[in-house]
């Protein structure tokens, strides 16, 4: 089945996005090819925009922090696994630990960098990153790609903190979910929520649609959209059935 996620406020929007851009990273930095490590440099940067905001860092360290006020109340609880919730414990002291040591503004190495902000104002031009536009980036991506990965990983190594701690947070948002069974018809739902809240949404189906949603505290709406032309997806002409997840922090 294919997971559609739609965050419903700006801090699960922000993780989200983090988390796909370190994934994109990771991915690049592994490959050899020069084009690989081209998109990973330009996901390092989309990383520092995205982080560019100073109430990140103490966002995800309160949010740790409370996920980890509220386990250490069930360590007494018999009917919790004690040793999955230590592991847990585990894993927040440990990211709490490493963004902690986290010092200064995030990105700041990068923007500090006159060759990399050279590269990256050239790389927001279409075509703006080729060779006679940039010789000396030209001759770094020539370089061995151990050498490049090594480059890569250096710059991307002072954000991983937060990668970390973005992790977590965002499994235990999805591990919270209670997941229901619905089916649209005709291609239209909708639930009225009476006052329910949520922070992410999750639909998962395997029908040949993909969901178009809209939600406030009084109602969720979604549409079906069949993409059968790329050009103007049309909505779905039959019942779609797929799971429901509102998932809470």
């Amino acid at each position: 089945m294919t997971v559609y996620e739609f965050p419903l406020n700006e801090r699960i929007r922000t993780w989200l996005r983090l988390e796909d851009l370190f994934g994109k990273a990771l991915f690049f930095i592994r490959e050899e090819d020069p084009r690989s490590h081209h998109a990973a440099l330009l996901s390092i940067f989309e990383i520092v925009d995205v982080t560019a905001r100073s109430e990140l860092k103490s966002e995800l360290i309160q949010e740790l922090e409370r996920q980890k006020s509220s386990l250490e109340a069930l360590r007494s609880n018999p009917a919790v696994d004690s040793t999955r919730l230590g592991e847990v414990l585990k894993n927040i002291t440990s990211a709490l630990a490493d963004i902690h040591a986290m010092t200064g503004k995030i990105g700041q190495h990068v923007r500090d960098n006159e060759w990399l902000l050279g590269i990256k104002g050239r790389a927001g031009i279409p075509g703006g990153t080729c060779s006679f536009d940039l010789p000396v980036y030209h001759f770094w991506l020539s370089q061995s790609p151990g050498k490049r990965s090594a480059d890569l990983m250096q710059w991307l190594a002072p954000l991983l903190p937060l990668k970390g701690a973005g992790d977590i947070v965002l499994r235990i948002l999805r591990d919270s979910g209670h997941v229901s069974q619905h089916t649209a018809s005709q291609g239209l739902f909708q639930l009225m929520l009476g006052g329910r809240t949520a922070h992410l949404l999750r639909v998962a189906m395997d029908a040949p649609c993909a969901p178009e949603v809209s939600a406030n505290k009084y109602a969720l709406n979604i549409r079906f959209l069949s993409p059968d032309t790329i050009q103007k997806p049309r909505l779905c002409d039959r019942d779609v059935e797929f799971d429901l997840t509102f998932c809470n922090l």
